[in-house]
């Protein structure tokens, strides 16, 4: 819990969203939410996973992670035709939108420009 003013630092783990309700918790918890839109059997999803993990840990944003097969409807919402997707959200609003696997460098510049 904070005490101060600020608004709650980033989580250094990835979390797990269920549901459209617990993704707009989250994003209006914190500044900047990455979300990785994944399946379990998506091998460039899986090839991804360390560079997401990493970008949790070491950056102010949060890392959202949902599972496209347990959140279909969720994963329609936000258009995600293939996997692995990463949304962007700054300030409670959905700002950007990668599709493929990312390189570490590119998502920390991501992240970064809106930190």
């Amino acid at each position: 819990m904070t005490t101060d003013t600020e608004a709650t630092s980033s989580p250094t783990d990835p979390l797990h969203i269920d549901g459209q309700t617990d993704l707009e918790a989250t994003v209006g918890d914190y500044d900047v939410v990455l979300t990785d839109f994944h399946a379990d059997w998506c091998g460039p999803c899986q090839m991804l996973e360390p560079v997401v993990e990493s970008v949790a840990a070491e950056t102010d944003a949060a890392v959202a992670k949902v599972d496209v097969d347990a959140n279909q409807a969720l994963a329609a919402e936000y258009g995600v035709r293939g996997v692995p997707t990463l949304v962007l959200f700054a300030g409670g609003e959905q700002v950007e939108e990668v599709v493929g696997v990312q390189s570490e460098d590119d998502l920390r510049s991501l992240v970064d420009s809106y930190t």
